[in-house]
């Protein structure tokens, strides 16, 4: 069970050991207090309870579902399936996109006879979540973070991303013009939604959007949205990926305790003096973007490059972003036997993005 558990949150369980490791040069003290991003933990929170509460009454499969079937080759079926995750991920954040739409593209590729179109589906569905997620403070979680963190005004943020974001629909755009089209009969009945239900879930989805922009306190979506959710469907409650939100805590304690240590405070400000951009992708390739975010805040106050970076760095490895390991145990799960296929075009496709998208943004920034 323990192992089981490990296996299926790898980056918790780093994260947990990593603030156990700093737990001995830093002793608890009172100043742990001031480690945590209450607000932050608390939007996520609201967030993931609402859409989890959406997801069980089908809203986003029916939406999605009524948008691919108006469709009817696999070139325009994938790329709708892959803008549907993009402006998804705006939405519901990244990882709640691929948990959503991922099974749909299963769905309809595999009840069409189109499983080998499959591995290109699922990979730019998991970038198009990485990247369509970055233009809005929600869309990743360590977007929220430093948005929250750095206080940095929603007209600003909007402006430093969207150059990227831009540049990033135009790349999917063309790489899915590139799949063969070919005749697509989709299967399946229409999902009829609960109206009252719809509604309501609705009206809490803009209520946690609207603690996001900082326009009431987090706190009363700490009361409302659990209360609302505890009378109306206690399993969204139990379904929130509860697993983020500690490795969240976990790297604010790590994170913490590592700018306390003189030596490695001095070691990053200046590196990251160096190119906050660079550095901060460098490091997404090896501990995941959320965490890098959580950790390199502590070391500099240039918020524009370090939110391009760890946003952009979420492309690369298969740890270089939580949505990119999702991606991979859906995959997986349903093809063992191409694992090894897999992981080459997604290498490919990745890398791709990551040298094309920083080369962008040297250009645009005019320096690293």
């Amino acid at each position: 069970m323990i192992l089981r558990f490990i296996k299926k949150n790898v980056v918790l369980t780093v994260a947990f050991f990593a603030a156990l490791i700093t737990v001995f040069f830093v002793p608890p003290d009172e100043e742990y207090l001031q480690y945590f991003d209450y607000k932050t933990l608390t939007c996520l929170f609201c967030v993931l309870a609402v859409v989890c509460a959406l997801k069980n009454i089908n809203f986003f499969y029916e939406l999605a579902r009524r948008a691919v079937e108006q469709f009817k080759t696999t070139r325009v079926c994938i790329l709708v399936l892959v803008y549907i995750t993009f402006l998804g991920s705006m939405l519901i954040a990244n990882d709640m996109a691929l948990l959503t739409f991922l099974p749909l593209g299963f769905l309809v590729l595999s009840t069409t006879s189109k499983k080998r179109y499959m591995a290109i589906c699922f990979i730019l569905q998991n970038i198009a979540a990485n990247l369509g997620g970055m233009v809005t403070p929600f869309g990743n979680p360590q977007n929220l973070y430093l948005y929250t963190k750095f206080n940095i005004p929603t007209g600003e943020f909007v402006s430093i991303m969207l150059p990227p974001f831009l540049i990033a629909i135009a790349l999917i755009t063309v790489c899915c013009l590139f799949i063969k089209s070919e005749p697509l009969v989709m299967e399946g009945e229409p999902v009829h939604l609960d109206p009252r239900r719809t509604v309501l879930y609705l009206a809490l989805f803009a209520l946690a959007i609207i603690i996001v922009f900082r326009v009431i306190p987090f706190w009363v979506g700490l009361i409302v949205v659990p209360v609302v959710l505890f009378f109306a469907d206690r399993k969204a409650l139990a379904m929130v990926d509860y697993p983020l939100l500690l490795t969240f805590v976990c790297f604010f304690v790590f994170s913490g305790n590592l700018a306390r240590i003189d030596a490695v405070q001095e070691f990053f400000s200046w590196l990251l003096s160096k190119s906050t951009l660079l550095v901060s992708e460098l490091c997404c390739q090896f501990i995941s973007n959320v965490p890098s975010s959580i950790l390199l805040s502590q070391f500099t106050d240039n918020y524009a490059d370090l939110l391009l970076g760890v946003n952009i760095g979420g492309c690369g490895t298969l740890i270089a972003s939580l949505a990119s390991l999702i991606t991979f145990r859906e995959y997986t799960k349903d093809n063992p036997g191409h694992t090894g296929s897999y992981i080459r075009l997604f290498s490919i496709f990745n890398f791709g993005f990551l040298i094309v998208l920083t080369a962008a943004m040297i250009l645009i920034r005019g320096s690293l």
